[in-house]
């Protein structure tokens, strides 16, 4: 059976440690929001606000979200990925599409070619095998291989273009991440600066009403906790390749190796933080399909960066 949900991988706790003896400060107010972004679960913890003076910047959030959907999400026929992908050139992008690509470009170099967000066609190939209960045929992955590449991408401020006829993008392995950044940048841009924002991927700025660090939880494919951690001023993103499974024995994932094609990857499970979680995203996606021999090479590359867990 083919599974497309998208499963969830990071919980986030902002439960107050209990008051010391001898008449702790009260907690200043908080706002919380839940809701979706990128076909994900999300939310928001912001303190210092209650919910009625953050109902405007909550109206912003919304506006922000939709707004990076519109370029990012491969779900929405107009976005702008969507109609780079069926034309093979988008005039104009977005500066946050240029953005994200530019880091493609960095993690792509960075870890020699295993994050590759022209791995779409493997994609494409893998899901209609599974929606017909079979596996790829040779000669259909044969062909989504030839025209994988980031060779065969190029963009600058006025047009990006897929250079292969058959190309196509998907930048899952880094918007959710990417959004993730921009919405914490939007609520610390309005002066809030203990927040909590959780994306798809985890950004954590300041404290928890309580003044301790936020808390966030790492979880299998199965929904079991595997880690708990403190984030201080930093950001989490986790990768699972069975979040979404694409073959009827349940072996073949949603990330891929470019160099592999349709295979398992190498992990089932990996987590990284890092200051920023566009970061956090690509790499956790790119080290799924890498040895674990070659993740602290990569993680060299990007100061500041380290796996939480990998299984």
């Amino acid at each position: 059976m083919l599974s497309l949900s998208r499963r969830r991988f990071l919980t986030v706790s902002a439960a107050a440690c209990g008051l010391a003896a001898g008449g702790a400060h009260a907690a200043p107010p908080s706002a919380r929001w839940r809701g979706t972004a990128m076909g994900a679960a999300a939310s928001l913890h912001l303190v210092g606000l209650a919910a009625e003076a953050a109902a405007p910047i909550l109206t912003d959030v919304a506006r922000e979200v939709r707004r990076l959907e519109d370029i990012f999400s491969l779900y929405r026929p107009g976005s702008e990925i969507a109609r780079l992908n069926a034309a093979g050139r988008l005039a104009r992008p977005a500066p946050d599409l240029l953005a994200v690509l530019s880091l493609a470009g960095h993690l792509n170099a960075a870890t020699g070619g295993a994050f590759d967000p022209t791995v779409q066609p493997l994609f494409a190939v893998a899901a209609r095998a599974a929606a017909d209960g079979c596996a790829p045929e040779a000669e259909a992955v044969a062909a989504a291989r030839a025209v994988v590449g980031w060779d065969g991408v190029a963009f600058d401020a006025d047009a990006v273009r897929l250079d292969r006829p058959g190309a196509a993008l998907t930048l899952n392995g880094i918007a959710q991440g990417y959004v993730t950044d921009r919405i914490a940048a939007l609520l610390r841009a309005r002066g809030l600066t203990d927040i909590l924002v959780d994306m798809g991927e985890i950004a954590a700025r300041g404290h928890r009403p309580d003044g301790h660090a936020w808390q966030a939880g790492i979880a299998d494919p199965e929904g079991a906790l595997l880690k708990r951690l403190r984030l201080a001023d930093r950001a989490l993103a986790t990768s699972a390749p069975l979040g979404t499974v694409l073959d009827p024995e349940g072996r073949i994932g949603h990330i891929f190796d470019p160099a592999a094609g349709v295979q398992a990857a190498a992990l089932r499970l990996v987590s990284v933080s890092a200051p920023e979680a566009a970061l956090a995203d690509g790499l956790s996606t790119a080290l799924c399909v890498l040895p674990a021999a070659r993740h602290a090479a990569v993680l060299r590359r990007f100061p500041d960066t380290r796996i939480e867990l990998a299984v």
